[in-house]
């Protein structure tokens, strides 16, 4: 009697411990598509930028600087904030291209 108590009772925590380690193994895939995944495509999206910005372009800093690049040397670009004020920032200061001025003016003339 008492073997079949403990065969039942081992049956039933084996089925609930298969369970959790199905939680525990789906916490680390969980994280992989929530965090890790979008995080790598956002640095992908953002060096493929810096990589494609050229004089000419109108940016913007982390800091919320908006400016021209004038030059490129390395890892470092000048960007023209003002007329005759220039500065250097690292290549990885750079978020993005501004948004185009024309666009916005050109659609709020339709």
């Amino acid at each position: 009697m008492t073997a079949l108590i403990t065969l039942l009772a081992q049956e039933s925590n084996s089925g609930a411990a298969a369970v959790q380690f199905v939680i525990l193994l789906m916490v680390p895939v969980a994280l992989y598509f929530l965090m890790i995944r979008p995080q790598r495509r956002r640095m992908r999206e953002t060096a493929a930028l810096q990589a494609s910005l050229t004089v000419g372009d109108e940016v913007i800093t982390n800091s919320g600087i908006y400016g021209f690049i004038t030059a490129v040397e390395d890892d470092l670009f000048w960007l023209e904030v003002d007329e005759d004020v220039q500065m250097r920032v690292a290549r990885a200061a750079i978020q993005g291209r501004a948004p185009s001025t024309r666009t916005a003016e050109e659609s709020d003339d339709s």
